[in-house]
């Protein structure tokens, strides 16, 4: 199953930005910053991944829920997997 282009969009700049978090991170690391800055903005970064990934996921289960072509692919149990392994 191919996900919704526009939904992906939408994932992709949002890991666009995590990704500058996570230089931003690493560069306050290298600068000495104080660690509750440095552990506010990784927790800014965890947060925009699990938000991405949950996108996702989402974004596939209304797709095998609501398009007839796809219910026979449908994996409750692979679905759940999914879900839980970014909880």
């Amino acid at each position: 199953m191919e996900l919704d282009k526009t939904e992906m969009t939408k994932v992709t700049n949002r890991l666009k930005r995590a990704q500058g978090q996570l230089a931003g991170v690493v560069r306050m690391l290298e600068e000495g910053r104080d660690c509750e800055d440095v552990v506010t903005q990784l927790s800014a970064v965890s947060k925009a991944l699990d938000r991405a990934g949950f996108a996702i996921i989402a974004t596939g289960m209304k797709q095998c829920l609501t398009e007839p072509d796809n219910e026979a692919n449908l994996d409750v149990d692979k679905l759940q997997k999914l879900f839980l392994s970014l909880a």
